[in-house]
């Protein structure tokens, strides 16, 4: 491990790589870079200090430098033990940013890795997860007079936030990032679709054409894994908990059935939810020999590992693809259960997270323009701002669309005007 007054990364030599692949991804963001450019110019972030605990990854440094364009002081940690590029944590850490992650932390250092975030004392907080907005609240709620808002990345966060404001535990407003259609719409859908196999082939190496796939859950996420898998020919089963989810993927051409059943036939399942104990015990006890098991949500909870691990014998077998032994047969976990497309691969396009990332770093503009007048509660972007980021993308695609006359503007604004 390399270490320095701010950072700590696996290996500082793997700079020059970091900033090749930061390099690539700023090519590909374009939509991000103009919101860089705007920053650079305007610095609505000047004095800030934003703390943040996201996947570590290229497009993140690319997001980093952004925020630190418009004038921000960067602190940032991982979200997941997996999920650090470790090129991009050297790069970030020789340009002077303050970086603690490495691929493959154990919890004690990822948790002093978030407390040093905490340490910076952060005006905003972005987190992926929920995990730092936690530890602020439960152990350091001293700092939360000094914060103007936080940023949420992923579902799973969101979850957890709700259940902060049902519980009245929420103490400074939380944007819900996640819920711009920018994000959960394309990053949930196309990244998590693409990325979800892009793991699960690297650790496998597994055809898809003619397997039986599960997918637990039938959100955005599991909606894009089941569309990318049928495309690559797999027989997509569903299992959902949600009536209306269920009749979605029925009507989209998908098999829909209780996961126990499914075990018995799947030979793929993927797990999307961002719920507990999906694929429990009993489910693995029925499945085939061979079947493989992946998680595509934030935290590594899905899939009943230690229960699997206390009945069954267990060998790495590649790299990111662990074999478990149990009742005569074998099955397997990638990525160590925990979020496969970023243990085992690179985490979604750059193209896709150039939509998320500028949700974010408009979102620290939106609250630091709006200092004290946020509820503190879970709040979204302003829908002009989700709009303003899709014409970035379409801008940087060279893709020009229609807008409405003056008269087609009036009429969808007007009642009086009928049959």
């Amino acid at each position: 491990m390399d270490k320095g007054p701010n950072y700590e990364v696996k290996d500082i030599k793997l700079a020059e790589q970091g900033r090749l692949n930061l390099e690539i991804a700023e090519s590909r963001m374009q939509a991000l870079m103009n919101v860089k450019k705007r920053f650079e110019s305007e610095k609505p972030l000047k004095g800030i200090r934003i703390g943040m605990a996201l996947h570590v990854t290229k497009e993140t440094g690319v997001l980093v430098r952004t925020l630190i364009a418009g004038g921000a002081d960067v602190a940032i940690t991982g979200c997941n033990p997996l999920s650090t590029q470790d090129d991009v944590a050297a790069a970030l850490a020789e340009e002077g940013i303050k970086v603690w992650a490495y691929k493959g932390e154990n919890k004690e250092d990822y948790y002093r890795y978030l407390n040093n975030v905490i340490a910076f004392k952060p005006n905003i907080t972005i987190d992926d997860g929920c995990d730092l907005v936690s530890e602020i609240h439960l152990k350091h709620q001293d700092l939360i007079k000094d914060i103007l808002a936080g940023c949420e990345e992923t579902t799973t966060g969101i979850i957890r936030l709700n259940a902060m404001v049902r519980d009245k535990a929420l103490k400074y407003p939380m944007i819900a990032v996640n819920d711009n259609k920018t994000k959960h719409l394309l990053d949930n859908f196309y990244g998590t679709g693409q990325s979800t196999l892009d793991g699960i082939l690297r650790a496998t190496n597994i055809l898809f054409a003619g397997k039986t796939l599960v997918v637990c859950g039938y959100g955005s996420c599991g909606k894009g894994v089941s569309l990318k898998s049928k495309g690559l020919g797999s027989n997509v089963v569903v299992a959902e908990v949600d009536p209306f989810r269920a009749l979605q993927a029925v009507l989209d051409g998908f098999r829909v059935m209780p996961l126990k059943e499914a075990s018995k036939i799947g030979d793929i399942f993927v797990t999307v939810t961002g719920n507990k104990n999906v694929i429990d015990i009993d489910h693995m006890k029925l499945m085939k020999d061979g079947a493989i098991l992946a998680n595509a949500g934030h935290f590594d909870a899905e899939i009943n590992l230690n229960e699997l691990k206390k009945i069954s014998k267990q060998r790495r077998v590649r790299p990111f693809l662990d074999e478990y032994s149990i009742d005569g047969k074998k099955l397997y976990i990638c990525g160590e259960g925990r979020l496969v497309n970023l243990a085992a691969a690179e985490g979604h396009p750059s193209e896709v997270m150039s939509t998320s990332f500028c949700g974010q770093a408009l979102a620290c503009e939106y609250a630091v323009k709006n200092k004290g007048k946020l509820p503190i509660n879970v709040v979204q972007l302003p829908e002009e701002i989700d709009d303003d980021i899709a014409k970035l993308q379409l801008e940087a695609m060279d893709i020009k669309f229609d807008t409405l006359t003056k008269e087609q503007k009036k009429y969808i604004e007007s009642w009086q005007e009928g049959t």
